[in-house]
Formats: C-alpha cells, structure tokens, sequence
C-alpha cells in the first residue's frame, strides 16, 4: 500500500497535453495533491489533468519565477514538489524521497535536492552539462520560494539546510533536434533582455571566450564525450547557444537603417 506523503505537487504548464499523462501518473498515489497551474493553453491540458485527479487553476503568465510562486501559494500541503510537465519522477527517486519523509529527514531540512536527467537521441545523458544538474524541487512551503531573475533562470531559494536525495528526475525535454534549437532563440532574448537591464555591453572577448569554453568543459571536463554523438552535439549546441546569446547584444547596440 502506498504512504501518502504531506506533500503537494505543483506543475506549471502550457498546451503540455502530450506530457502530463506520464508526468501526474508518476506522482499519483503517493501525493494526495496535485496541481496542475495553466496559462494560455489551447489544447486538452486541463482534461487530462483532471482526469489524473489533479486541480486544475489558471493563471496568467508573469514570468517564470513569479507565475511558479503563484501556483505555489496554491497548495494546501506543507511541503511541495514542484514539477514541470515534461518530467517523470523516477521509481528511484519516489523511494528516496518516501524515506525522506519516513527517516525524520524532512524535520532537519527544509528542502532537498537531486539529479535530473535527460533523455535525448534515444538515450539518457550522463555527463556534461546536461548531468547531474542538480534540482532543487523538493521544499517546505514555509521556508522557500522562488527567487533569482524575473525573466530567466530562476531558482528555488530555502531558508535552512538542504538534503540531497538519490534517485533521478527524468526529463523529456527534447524529443527532437528542433525542438532543442527552438529554444535558442527565446533564451536569446530573454538573455538579451536580462543585460540590458543589468546595464551590460556587447563584449567580443566575452562572445568569443565564453563559447569556447562552455565546449570545452562540457566535453572535456564534464566528460560530455562519454556520451557518444549526442554529447559531441550537446557540447556544440551548448556553445554556439552562447554565442548567438552575445551576438544578440551586438545586434541590439548596432541597429540602424541602412546607409542611403
């Protein structure tokens, strides 16, 4: 029989109808809570997570950081495990954070971390930077939120220590090439955006540089090379996603009509 745990899981989602079927059925029978937060969604989302059991809320988008502590507030559990749609808690990790909570870790702790890993090409990556990436998702509510940038990159922030568990999250984030290029180009601006905010200027040794070296530690350091083809192209699409990133600043300071 399966313990549920003092803890509700909040999903913050758009048009996901292909993703939480597997995402909510990972977590169902062991969270008494699931929500499912929408904004803007166009497809069968809200149907299919209420056919999981889960609460359906809809909220407009405020960026990631602010619209994911909205949905947050939503919950009624004193402890949260935020996911998004594209992932799947691992039967591995649905053990280990049971024992988080049956060992009496979860009163030392106010949130734990663990790895997330990504499936693409048809295989799981396990090195570079894509591997252990470190997710922080597992928090109590009281003692947590989330913070950083209000455009991109945001992060879980906790006020106490922080445990962290085995087992993975699998992630399907990119079930094709082009749907990991897509994203390049809205990383960009928000980039973009991001540095014109913090004041910051196009720098050609940063555009140059900063590419080189994500290749580099990701393939070398980080072993990206372990993974066969698909971590040669994950080190390469790393680095020329920086680039175009830096690029974006030169555009930006560089636009005019053309000459007469």
């Amino acid at each position: 029989m399966s313990i549920l745990l003092p803890l509700s899981v909040v999903i913050v989602a758009r048009n996901e109808a292909a993703n939480l079927p597997r995402c909510l059925a990972s977590v169902r029978g062991w969270a008494p809570e699931m929500i499912v937060a929408l904004n803007g969604t166009t497809d069968d989302s809200a149907a299919i997570a209420r056919e999981q059991d889960a609460v359906v809320h809809e909220l407009p988008w405020q960026g990631y950081r602010d619209t994911k502590n909205a949905a947050l507030a939503l919950a009624t559990q004193p402890w949260a495990l935020c996911l998004d749609a594209d992932e799947e808690v691992s039967s591995a990790l649905r053990n280990s954070i049971t024992t988080f909570f049956t060992d009496g870790s979860s009163t030392r702790f106010v949130g734990a971390r663990f790895p997330r890993k990504v499936w693409f090409m048809d295989r799981w990556i396990t090195h570079g930077d894509w591997y252990p990436d470190l997710s922080l998702r597992l928090i109590n509510r009281a003692k947590a939120r989330w913070g950083g940038d209000a455009h991109v990159h945001e992060k879980m922030e906790c006020d106490g220590p922080v445990a962290t568990l085995r087992g993975d999250l699998h992630h399907y984030s990119f079930p094709t090439l082009a749907s990991h290029i897509a994203k390049i180009t809205p990383f960009a601006d928000l980039f973009l955006r991001q540095q014109q905010e913090r004041g910051r200027k196009f720098s050609l040794s940063a555009a140059v540089l900063r590419p080189a070296w994500r290749f580099f530690r990701a393939y070398i350091l980080k072993l990206g090379c372990l993974d066969g083809f698909p971590g040669f192209y994950i080190a390469w699409a790393t680095a020329f996603g920086a680039f175009v990133r830096y690029s974006r600043l030169y555009e930006a300071e560089h636009q005019r009509p053309p000459h007469a």
